[in-house]
């Protein structure tokens, strides 16, 4: 038997669903499957699938419908007709540089008199600080523009106040209770704010403040708003969407010279660029320079216009990436024993283990602690806060992950009073805080999860989009799905469950053999599934059996070959439900029951039998082959309908049904004499 890994939860489908995505198909020219996704993703509609598969830059909302907008650009315009030198004031992650990149860019085709300031992440933490603003003083700055920071920034807008600088603060975390008193603030998530989209990056509201201030939307750097968009974990929906699109399309086709600097040095290929190419090749690269050195370097690549020093620079950033996976390694090691001791201490006493995991190391490089909690969270699935502690003052910074359900913010806000600062997000937070308060912070985290969280919260989940049959896996039909990228965050890649599902062959590959390879399905139509890290499976695996599958469709392409391939997220095979061939009279009893359906939505149809009839669903599966085969029933567009007058016909005469069966009698007969 193989059990599921996580929990599978299939997205609900109704048979009013079923036909509105008959109509998009019919309506926008779209394979089945891929109109099902679009009414799955809540675009039922023509008009707003439409707008979501080709919408461009005319569905932009207006700048100025930001709360303080106006104010922002009001200020700015005044320090550039009074000729007062502008600080940009930027953040340390992807984000982060990103916002202070398409500033620099703003502020340089508009003449201004500028320059920007990235905090050092080590030295002098997150966030606006009081040595910065008086060495803005020093350098007679009197405004202030911050990206991606500053929205929690009270005490220290009020000093630069003070002190005579004004500052506009642009940002999109979540806003304290207590708002900054600065020359305007823009921020989507402000609660007077009227913005419809309130999912802009920190880079998604520095491109609204550009919109505003050049009076058009300034696609020529939707590239960086990509970058940061994407590495933020942003969702890929409303105006995300469609500044990734452009962006996209732009590092294709004209890419900066930064971008083309920084493709090079990491062996990305521009004119395939995707999503996930940015996620997980050029964000890296960026981050680096702020976790191990000084972000500027990155701000410095994405603005040149010198390909000589962007490769340079490039070349450093990815020299700096190398390192940073060395020291997270080395960090995640020393993590994984002290979590160990934990434990062991926790069972030794007769007590379970803590249910959030609170790890501190002192020397443990802060710029890198937020991957290393995201590698402890995948492997323990439970919320997860790593801290670095300065030796000398006893001060922890720390980051931290977290899992469905456990809102950090709202715990972090609830131990405030432990705290000296923290900010962030559902799923990532950062803090600081003296190590004499950790066991305090621990014990009040872990009250709170047991508080909020349910037994089923602390089982992973896998999303699942739809069931999808063998037929709609055509390489036309995963051709076609490319027009739902960009995926990411709120738009993922689909997730396609195929239910009792023939097996028609495994083997293992890769070194050590540890990928699994399958072949879906029977006769000529067969679907390659790979299976990475999953090699150890092929040992429950016999070719005849039937399983049930979740993965996302793709094109493997070999040797000048294109196939359909399903890469694989998880299988559950249960060889007691097939313990025995379904009779006749079982057959029977099936069909008695699809003709009194007559017509009915195919998706969900073996999973509501089953339970009506105790089969299994593969058995049901099988059943609807046969008499699809023998034309008692006929499946297309996604329905089945019961012929009306169907020519009465053995079940023995069904090619399905006779290899079906001779699949089970082999099979039992080898476990036989196995036993």
């Amino acid at each position: 038997m193989i059990q599921r890994k996580t929990r599978w939860s299939l997205a609900p489908w109704q048979t009013t669903d079923e036909e509105k995505a008959k109509e998009l198909a019919e309506g926008l020219n779209l394979p089945p499957l891929v109109a099902r996704l679009l009414v799955q993703r809540g675009y039922k509609e023509p008009e707003a699938a439409n707008r979501f598969l080709r919408g461009g830059h005319e569905l932009f909302h207006d700048p100025y419908l930001l709360l303080g907008m106006k104010e922002a650009v009001e200020r700015i315009r005044l320090a550039a007709s009074r000729n007062e030198k502008i600080r940009i004031y930027g953040d340390y992650d992807a984000d982060g540089v990103s916002s202070t990149s398409l500033l620099v860019h703003l502020f340089r085709g508009l003449g201004y008199d500028f320059d920007y300031y990235i905090p050092h992440r080590a030295l002098e933490g997150y966030g606006l600080n009081r040595k910065a603003i008086e060495l803005a003083a020093e350098d007679g700055i009197r405004l202030i523009v911050t990206v991606d920071t500053g929205i929690s920034a009270y005490d220290e807008i009020a000093y630069a106040k003070y002190l005579g600088i004004d500052v506009v603060v642009t940002d999109h975390h979540e806003p304290p209770e207590r708002t900054p008193e600065a020359a305007a603030v823009v921020n989507p998530k402000q609660k007077e704010c009227g913005y419809p989209f309130k999912g802009l990056a920190g880079v998604g509201v520095a491109f609204k403040l550009a919109q505003a201030l050049l009076g058009r939307p300034p696609l020529e750097w939707t590239d960086i708003v990509s970058l940061g968009t994407i590495a933020d974990l942003m969702p890929l929906t409303d105006e995300n969407r469609i500044m990734v699109r452009y962006g996209l399309e732009r590092l294709r086709s004209q890419p900066a010279t930064g971008f083309r600097a920084l493709a090079e040095a990491g062996g990305i290929e521009l004119p395939g660029v995707t999503s996930t190419a940015i996620a997980f090749g050029m964000a890296p690269r960026i981050n680096a320079a702020g976790r191990l050195d000084h972000a500027k370097r990155a701000v410095e690549l994405l603005t040149t216009e010198d390909y000589d020093q962007a490769i340079l620079t490039a070349v450093g950033l990815d020299s700096l990436n190398k390192e940073r996976q060395r020291v997270v390694e080395s960090i995640v090691k020393e993590a994984e024993l002290q979590w160990l001791d934990k434990c062991e201490a926790a069972e030794a006493a007769g007590a379970e283990a803590p249910p959030v995991i609170v790890l501190a190391g002192e020397g443990w490089n802060v710029g890198v602690i937020g991957i290393v909690a995201s590698k402890i969270l995948e492997r323990n699935y439970k919320p997860v806060i790593i801290l670095g502690i300065d030796e000398q003052t006893g001060m922890c910074k720390g980051s931290a992950r977290s899992i469905e359900g456990y809102d950090l913010h709202a715990a972090l806000t609830e131990c405030e009073e432990l705290l000296d600062h923290y900010g962030g997000h559902q799923a990532a937070a950062g803090m600081s805080l003296h190590r004499d308060r950790l066991a305090a912070f621990e014990r009040r985290l872990g009250e709170l999860a047991s508080q909020w969280l349910t037994a089923d919260d602390w089982i992973p989940k896998t999303a699942v989009d739809l069931v999808c049959s063998l037929g709609e896996a055509t390489i036309e039909t995963i051709t076609e799905l490319a027009l739902l990228e960009p995926f990411g965050m709120g738009n993922p890649s689909p997730r396609l469950l195929f239910q009792g599902t023939e097996l028609a062959d495994k083997r293992t590959i890769g070194k050590e053999s540890k990928h699994l390879k399958l072949s879906l399905g029977s006769g000529r139509r067969l679907l390659d599934g790979i299976g990475f890290g999953m090699g150890t499976l092929a040992a429950g695996l016999q070719p005849g059996c039937r399983i049930d599958a979740i993965g996302e469709l793709s094109v493997n392409e070999w040797n000048g070959q294109r196939k359909p391939q399903l890469q694989l997220h998880d299988l559950h095979f249960d060889p007691e439900s097939e313990s025995s061939f379904p009779e006749r009279e079982q057959f029977g009893v099936i069909y008695q029951q699809l003709r009194k359906l007559g017509e009915a939505p195919l998706p969900g149809l073996p999973e509501k039998l089953s339970e009506q009839s105790g089969l299994t669903v593969g058995t049901i599966q099988l059943m609807l082959d046969v008499f699809a085969e023998l034309q008692f029933i006929e499946i297309r567009d996604g329905f089945m309908t019961a012929a009306a007058s169907p020519r009465k016909r053995e079940l023995s005469s069904s090619k399905k049904y006779r290899e079906a069966k001779q699949k089970f009698e082999v099979s039992h007969r080898s476990a036989a004499s196995i036993k």
